[in-house]
């Protein structure tokens, strides 16, 4: 760092936020040296995300001080902020399915040709060598619809360097990418580093701002707790400042007695809407009390599995038993009244209506039903009364009261909102797709425990996991997917994350 260079490429200091009579954020301070990864942790609610919505300019602060490179900005809205040399990646992506990567990256900053018509080789030229340049490498010609989660992600971080950014915050990067995504994005973010940017990276995965942050600021309910060195600290030291509290970061299973068989898939086949076949004679068994773990790159039939079992998919052929009865290409409510809930992996798609208040999404399959309601006609006091007890029960944190709409609770009480509804039906089997995806450890915890209590009182458990620590932590047996298909039934306690990373792959033991 030399004389003319500012100590701090951001300064955000005595911020304060408030929405109604929520206080989001109260005198939180950030300072991020310029050229450094900075982490950004803190649990679901915490304030971090709107944070940095402060310093993107989506929000506007009550009270507070921004400084970039040392100098106090203002910074009404997103276009100031790019102005400024500030990029964002948000959580859920804000791309056009129907365009291509390239029309998606210079939307708005179009290169052209004269008379306003678009000059597509010269974009998709300047693209592919950005891309090169940082290691996100992508086809600007291919359309987003029909590139991987991992991919999109790779196209909001080049949309945000092609508009010459030097400060990117990152919000969850790694909440939907593999291992091997993950481990790719962090050698980009040191490229990046190298080449003189400064990153800010939201994130609730310990063990990622270990591998890749130097400095960590930690917020509890809006609150600045601390900023420290990561080398100097342990994982468990930052889930305890997160949290409040010590936190467990692996789960006690206790003693559970396997009993009869709930589910048998044979050789099953699907395809999925464009008629690739993505499960290929697929063949898993569940029993009671169990927790069997489907470990895979995503894209290898996980969701196409998962779809035929809950009736939302054909199968082309094979069959699906649900306790000795045939479910196979059933609709999704004699599914439903086989005995099987799910949580599915895309919260916001599949599992909530987002302009619904917590108090109806909690009973959002049951409604119907009493004590809900009575000839047709909704009982609301009973559904509130329902809805401040699962509020109770699953620790889910809405600003003010049930009424409250879910789309404005954070993603971690999103996900306990679906967790306490799915939970509460009573399921003989319980499919789990991705359930601690984008969750601080406080929830993760709450969450896996949740899981592993269902197992013990005796109901099938079949989870779905990118992340090998849960599946590890969690299973009781391990199938690993691959190319749609089951190649290996494993117990945990006789391999390690290696070989089943192996595997994942496509290699041999």
């Amino acid at each position: 760092m030399t004389d003319s260079t500012p100590r701090y490429a951001v300064e955000m200091n005595g911020i304060f936020k408030s929405f109604a009579k929520v206080k989001a954020l109260e005198d939180v301070d950030l300072k991020v040296r310029p050229g450094t990864i900075h982490a950004l942790l803190g649990e679901n609610g915490a304030g971090k995300s709107t944070l940095m919505k402060i310093l993107y300019g989506l929000y506007n602060a009550d009270k507070g001080e921004i400084l970039i490179n040392g100098k106090s900005v203002q910074i009404r809205n997103p276009r100031a902020a790019i102005d400024l040399g500030i990029g964002m990646v948000h959580q859920h992506f804000m791309l056009v399915d129907n365009f291509t990567i390239a029309e998606n990256i210079v939307l708005g900053h179009e290169v052209t040709r004269g008379f306003g018509v678009l000059n597509q080789d010269l974009a998709n030229k300047n693209i592919a060598e950005l891309g090169h340049k940082y290691g996100l490498d992508v086809d600007p010609k291919a359309l987003i619809q029909d590139v991987s989660v991992a991919t999109q992600q790779r196209v909001e971080i080049l949309k945000a360097l092609y508009r010459g950014i030097d400060i990117l915050i990152l919000d969850e990067p790694t909440a939907v990418l593999t291992p091997q995504e993950i481990t790719s994005l962090i050698d980009t973010m040191h490229r990046l580093v190298e080449d003189g940017k400064t990153i800010i990276i939201i994130t609730h995965k310990l063990k990622e701002i270990k591998a890749v942050a130097e400095y960590c600021t930690v917020i509890r309910r809006g609150k600045l707790i601390d900023t420290v060195l990561v080398d100097e600290v342990s994982q468990s030291d930052l889930a305890n400042m997160m949290v409040g509290r010590e936190v467990k970061l692996t789960t006690d299973k206790g003693e559970r007695s396997i009993g009869d068989l709930v589910l048998s898939v044979s050789n099953l086949h699907v395809r999925d809407r464009r008629g690739v076949l993505k499960v290929h004679d697929l063949s898993l068994h569940l029993r009671e009390g169990e927790i069997l773990a489907i470990a895979g790159v995503d894209g290898n039939g996980q969701t196409e599995l998962i779809d035929a079992i809950t009736g939302l998919a054909q199968a082309e052929s094979g069959q699906i038993l649900m306790r000795g009865t045939d479910i196979t290409n059933k609709q999704p409510r004699d599914v439903h009244e086989a005995g099987i809930r799910t949580i599915h992996e895309d919260r916001q798609k599949r599992g909530l209506v987002l302009d619904f208040t917590v108090a109806e999404d909690l009973v959002l399959e049951t409604y119907d039903q009493a004590p809900y309601s009575r000839r047709g006609v909704l009982k609301w006091p009973v559904i509130h009364e329902h809805a401040a007890d699962q509020i109770k029960r699953f620790d889910i944190r809405p600003k003010e009261s049930a009424r409250q709409k879910v789309r404005d609770l954070s993603g971690g009480n999103q996900q306990k909102v679906i967790v306490a509804r799915e939970i509460h039906q009573n399921p003989s089997l319980l499919i789990a797709c991705q359930p601690t995806r984008g969750l601080d450890v406080g929830a993760i915890e709450f969450v896996r425990k949740a899981l592993v209590e269902q197992s013990t009182e005796g109901k099938a458990i079949l989870l779905v996991s990118l992340e090998l620590d849960e599946v590890f932590d969690l299973a009781d047996r391990i199938n690993v997917i691959y190319n749609g298909k089951i190649v290996a039934d494993l117990n945990p306690a006789e391999t390690n994350e290696q070989q089943v990373g192996l595997l994942m792959a496509g290699g041999e033991l």
